[in-house]
């Protein structure tokens, strides 16, 4: 049995008349009536029984018809869903990003990306987490494209850095280290700290910053994501390095620039190597690799 012969059945149920039925489907009548008797065959029944020159269904036929009609409607919805999910005008991408990218970045991209024209049409999920888990999504193709935090070693995964981030220490604004704009890493020590936790792409890099400069943080509390941490540090229950954020002036803090150690902090498109990508992701993709190339030459001047 195959869809060529239900299709066949379908048409020749409908019209009840073998000849038609044939010029209807563009085959010969004999290609036809082979077609129903190998279908019939394989069913162990008959579908259709002679009424003077003509064809009816049989009592097995029509009750074979209900189950084909609706299987090929199904089939008929799930082609044109397919097309619609992969056109390149109007498909569907599944986008993913880490917590900083959410109140700012990620919302510009969709903005300056569906400004053009020919993507109007495109639509997103969106989805946060940690790098770990959005690597672990892509790898499960829960999702199509992501921005991370870091370039995890996995040879399925492909990372472009699309924009550098740059990352200050937040300090409650009665805070003594408040009186500054600038300062080293090294006079933080003694000061409890709101830190990121393990699972987060970028706690490496803070205590990598924190240990160049002798520092061995007191940690009070580890959250997930930026916003509780500023709002820790607003309430008084320690200070944090975390990126700068424009949403960070809604909070009762202040951001102070690092001046040592010296670090560079990228966030990176991420996406499976070697895998097909569907035309409106290709073209969502294509859009950020050069958003990254163009901000990164700005940043470096």
């Amino acid at each position: 049995m195959n869809l060529k012969q239900l299709n066949y059945f379908k048409v020749l149920a409908e019209t009840e008349h073998m000849t038609q039925a044939a010029e209807i489907l563009s085959i010969t009548q004999p290609s036809l009536s082979h077609s129903m008797a190998e279908l019939e065959k394989e069913l162990g029944t008959f579908l259709f029984e002679k009424q003077g020159r003509n064809i009816r269904l049989t009592k097995y036929g029509r009750f074979f018809l209900n189950y084909v009609e609706r299987s090929l409607k199904e089939l008929e919805m799930g082609e044109q869903a397919l097309k619609e999910l992969t056109s390149p005008d109007e498909g569907h991408i599944d986008f993913a990003f880490i917590y900083t990218v959410g109140p700012h970045l990620a919302p510009l991209l969709l903005k300056e990306f569906k400004a053009n024209k020919q993507h109007e049409k495109i639509s997103f999920s969106l989805s946060q987490g940690n790098t770990k888990n959005i690597v672990k999504e892509l790898k499960e193709e829960k999702i199509d494209i992501a921005i991370c935090s870091m370039i995890v070693p996995d040879d399925a995964i492909q990372f472009e850095p699309i924009v550098e981030q740059e990352i200050v220490l937040l300090v409650p604004l009665d805070h003594p280290l408040a009186k500054y704009d600038e300062v080293s890493l090294a006079e933080t020590a003694g000061y409890p700290f709101i830190a990121f936790n393990q699972k987060s792409g970028i706690r490496p890099i803070i205590d990598k910053m924190l240990a160049e400069v002798d520092v061995t943080p007191d940690i009070v509390y580890e959250v997930e994501e930026d916003h509780t941490m500023a709002g820790f540090v607003a309430f008084g229950y320690g200070i944090a390095i975390m990126p700068r954020l424009v949403a960070l002036s809604h909070y009762q803090v202040k951001a102070i620039n690092i001046t040592n150690p010296t670090y560079e902090r990228y966030l990176y498109i991420a996406n499976l190597k070697h895998h097909y990508l569907s035309p409106a992701t290709r073209r969502f993709r294509d859009f950020l690799v050069d958003y990254g190339e163009k901000n990164l030459k700005i940043k470096k001047g």
